[in-house]
């Protein structure tokens, strides 16, 4: 199947490029789902919920799937529209498209100085005498480098970091299930086995709390299973490519997430491990093998890498994105002749360097690496429950695109509700626990500003007008696809 060709507009600027094919889309879509939450937060998450960890990751990576379809859905619906934030501001009105856009842009910022106050962690495990801020502001230079140039070439990047976690994640099992079959028997005596899983108080030794308190942290480990999206105007054969990384999603829980988590704590009785260190560190350490344990602390660094690597490149097209509908200053709409937005490329990269502020604010890397979870946590909910809100009102409003589409989210819109109430569940499991309670208080500080920006930015005749020219790009696609049908 040829690729389509590149979306025509009402002006003659240039677009982005279709220059990202199945294995980048594949590889992004994982890259994305397995980041730093993962590898650094699964360690708090198990000392708060225990083996419980296990149903806490199948239980998001559930419901995260249907908003995965319901997005996918809509991106199918129209080709012309960039991201979710288009299709929330056609569906819902310019507010959701402000609100969405921006709200992702400083979602990912947050992640990203998370993944960068990671990097500063991962490198004391050699150099512990390094000051904090040498590794920090090396990884952000890194980073705009790795994005500046076209979108191919932060493709392979991206294919190739993913690449190295998945081979992490899939050695981590094989190594770890042969200690299991070998009885492998740690230093304080603890012997690997399966039974390692529930002989400690059962599957929920911290009781219901403790489960609940679980879902606080492995939210986050999800954040960026929605980056697929934000590839749709660079994608090759989008119609077969996006559905397709969609649907790995149940796969890569079960086997990223679930698999992993199932054999460190069989090697590792839970209890054993410690909330402030990377469990995968952790195992291979115990086990003796200094080499490997050292092999592995850098696949976490370059997973953390990735994750800031997906995250500056999402937050570049989605400002190119608000600036193409006035939501932004112009300056951040404009591409380079390789069409790249580096404009908003380094607007994004700046915000980063708040990383090195948070690292000399806190007592620890994992306090300022838990406050800026929780509030990108709640920020990415927000984002996920307007893509839901855009597919009732699609539904609504679109339904023979519905019928026509060829893929169709499951449990349609009744599915949206258990959804919605899911995520009520997950702010109240917020509440619970005094760290997370405080970032709750503080997330809503970034709507108050975002409302006074709308107030002010809705009345500006520059955003009608570029939104009404958003706006015609979109019937004059649907108008097209349309023809092409009949």
């Amino acid at each position: 199947m040829s690729a389509p060709p590149e979306p025509v507009s009402t002006t003659d600027e240039p677009h982005l490029s279709r220059q990202l094919s199945n294995r980048h889309i594949q590889l992004i879509a994982i890259g994305g789902a397995i980041g730093t939450g993962l590898f650094m937060g699964s360690g708090k998450t198990i000392s708060l919920a225990g083996p419980s960890v296990i149903f806490v990751y199948m239980i998001i990576g559930f419901m995260l799937f249907f908003v995965m379809r319901a997005m996918g859905e809509l991106l199918l619906s129209n080709l012309h529209y960039k991201s979710f934030a288009d299709f929330a501001a056609d569906l819902l009105g310019p507010w959701a498209g402000f609100f969405t856009g921006w709200t992702y842009w400083f979602c990912w910022i947050v992640t990203g100085i998370a993944d960068i106050i990671a990097i500063s962690g991962y490198v004391r495990y050699w150099w512990s005498d390094v000051p904090l801020w040498i590794p920090a502001l090396a990884a952000i230079l890194a980073l705009l480098l790795l994005n500046l140039p076209t979108v191919r070439a932060f493709g392979e990047t991206e294919f190739w970091f993913a690449l190295i976690k998945i081979v992490a994640i899939v050695s981590l099992i094989v190594v770890g299930l042969v200690m299991i079959i070998g009885g492998f028997t740690a230093p304080n005596g603890a012997t690997a086995g399966f039974d390692n899983l529930w002989n400690d108080g059962g599957f929920f030794p911290t009781g219901p709390m403790g489960f609940v308190a679980g879902f606080q942290i492995a939210v986050f480990a999800f954040v960026g299973i929605e980056l697929v999206g934000t590839t749709a105007a660079e994608a090759k054969d989008p119609e077969k490519n996006l559905p397709k990384a969609i649907n790995s999603i149940p796969i890569r829980v079960l086997l990223f997430y679930v698999a992993a988590l199932v054999v460190i704590m069989a090697v590792t009785p839970w209890r054993e491990i410690e909330a402030g260190r990377s469990p995968f560190v952790a195992m291979f350490t115990l086990a003796g093998l200094g080499i490997a344990a050292s092999v592995i602390n850098f696949v976490v660094l370059t997973s953390a890498a990735s994750s800031a690597n997906s995250g500056i490149y999402s937050t570049s097209r989605m400002v190119y994105g608000l600036a193409q509908e006035g939501d932004a200053p112009a300056a951040l709409g404009r591409l380079n002749r390789r069409r790249v937005p580096a404009n908003a490329l380094m607007f994004s990269c700046m915000f980063l360097l708040s990383a090195i502020v948070l690292l000399f604010a806190g007592d620890s890397v994992i306090e300022a690496f838990t406050l800026v979870t929780t509030i990108s946590a709640l920020l990415f909910m927000f984002v996920w429950s307007i893509i839901l809100a855009s597919y009732l009102r699609y539904r609504k409003r679109r339904p023979d695109l519905h019928e026509a589409s060829t893929f169709k989210m499951p449990g349609g819109v009744p599915m949206v509700w258990v959804v919605y109430a899911f995520f009520a569940f997950i702010v109240w499991a917020l509440t619970q626990e005094t760290d997370t309670l405080e970032a709750l208080l503080v997330t809503p500080i970034w709507f108050a500003v975002l409302g006074v920006a709308w107030a002010v930015i809705r009345r500006s005749p520059e955003h009608r007008a570029r939104y009404a020219a958003f706006r015609k790009d979109l019937e004059d696609e649907a108008a097209a696809e349309q023809a092409a049908r009949d």
